[in-house]
């Protein structure tokens, strides 16, 4: 039975096939100019519905990660800096160390580039098809303190959770009370070997304990951070004997 091209529209609709459901006259305008084959037709389809969808999904996953800047490591200037070498910025590009569950630091001055290097990572993922999340250290508290009674923040939370990466920005720029801090180790403790994270801070993880204040506390959230991280400071700093000997994504010789 021959069907006209808006019922094979709707059924392509019923098949939730929106996408193609719209383009189908374009599609067979083309293809009896082309004279396509039944195969190339289908391709044609196929490939359509499928590049539509994915562009869906990334502007979904760029919409959650909720980046507050949107540039590229391309334009990054690795000139006149001392954060990252050429080799270690490709390096860190590949994503491996996201796929291992490997976690981040970026140490140093305010103005050195950690939030720009933090978001361009967290692009390359989520052009990747990883799932990111953006928050600063006082929006990620805001959320933890509202949960309870504010939908928004459950839903925020809901995402950050299920976060392939997390970027933390500006972490401990201010001292937490115990609450505060009781809620950002259950956190650190439910992503630890599910996502990866990134941090951001002007402050050294041997400093965080002033802030935290519980001693217990910070050796927990420490113990989780470091288990697998890269700590990267811009500027010259001397490592304690925890950063020495945690795991590192760079081999010596980089």
């Amino acid at each position: 039975m021959n069907k006209t091209v808006h019922e094979l529209q709707d059924q392509f609709r019923q098949l939730r096939l929106a996408e193609t459901a719209e383009e189908l006259p374009k599609l067979l305008r083309e293809a009896e100019k082309a004279s396509w084959t039944y195969l190339e037709f289908l391709e044609s389809i196929t490939r359509y519905e499928l590049d539509k969808r994915e562009a869906k999904s990334l502007e979904k996953r760029m919409k959650w990660a909720r980046f507050p800047f949107v540039k590229s490591l391309d334009e990054f200037e690795l000139e006149g800096q001392n954060v990252l070498t050429v080799r270690q910025l490709s390096q860190l590009r590949e994503l491996s160390w996201l796929e291992q569950q490997y976690n981040l630091i970026l140490l140093g001055p305010p103005g050195i580039g950690k939030t720009y290097i933090a978001i361009g990572l967290g692009l390359e993922a989520v052009y990747r098809g990883f799932n990111v999340y953006f928050a600063t250290m006082g929006e990620l508290m805001q959320l933890l303190k509202s949960e309870e009674y504010l939908n928004k923040s459950k839903v925020q939370l809901k995402r950050i959770r299920n976060a392939d990466l997390v970027i933390i920005d500006d972490l401990m720029y201010m001292a937490m009370d115990q609450r505060e801090a009781n809620l950002f180790f259950h956190l650190i403790n439910h992503l630890y070997e599910r996502s990866s994270i990134i941090l951001t801070s002007n402050k050294s993880p041997e400093e965080w304990g002033n802030l935290i204040g519980d001693q217990g506390i910070t050796t927990a959230i420490l113990d989780r951070l470091l288990h697998r991280v890269e700590v990267i400071h811009g500027g010259e700093e001397e490592e304690s004997h925890r950063m020495k000997n945690r795991k590192s994504i760079f081999s010596a010789e980089v």
